[in-house]
């Protein structure tokens, strides 16, 4: 399980990074994918929720030393999405666009909930999404339309990040 979380981090980190990077610079109205969001997702479906909600915890505390949101706002929302995602361990069966694209976009809904909820809790400390803004619904677009793409990469990689059977 160990090597499954390290390598999940991993891939979180550099996703998490050439979002932040190269992908800023082809922004769609300066939103651009969460990538790492979906590789938790991926790994997460994959291994289960003991593995989603430590690759979770971990990709989401570098991604707040990478951000200006409050420290362990990412990696409370990963923990929880990894958790979430990992319910659906063999539950469905993965297909190569229908499964990813429905995965990272309910990811993506449940993140933009739970930050709407701490943001009622906090306040202006959490920005929150608006639902009715297009901002948001581009960024699920994205994140719905790279996920396929996405997962087809990790599964060249499924070796090192599913645990041992």
């Amino acid at each position: 399980m160990a090597r499954s979380i390290i390598w999940t981090v991993v891939f979180s980190i550099v996703a998490a990074i050439l979002q932040s990077t190269v992908f800023s610079y082809i922004a769609v109205f300066n939103v651009v994918p969460d990538l790492a969001l979906c590789v938790l997702v991926f790994s997460a479906y994959v291994n289960g929720t003991m593995t989603g909600q430590v690759s979770g915890f971990f990709s989401g505390l570098f991604i707040d030393f990478l951000s200006a949101s409050p420290l362990g706002l990412n990696s409370l929302i990963r923990t929880l999405t990894g958790a979430l995602a990992g319910i659906f361990k063999g539950a469905l069966n993965l297909d190569f666009i229908f499964i990813p694209m429905l995965l990272c976009a309910l990811a993506t809904i449940f993140k933009a909930v739970v930050i709407f909820i701490l943001h009622l809790i906090m306040g202006s400390v959490v920005p929150a999404y608006s639902f009715t803004s297009s901002l948001f619904w581009i960024e699920l677009g994205l994140n719905a339309v790279s996920a396929p793409l996405l997962f087809l990469l990790l599964k060249n990689f499924k070796p090192i990040l599913t645990e041992w059977r």
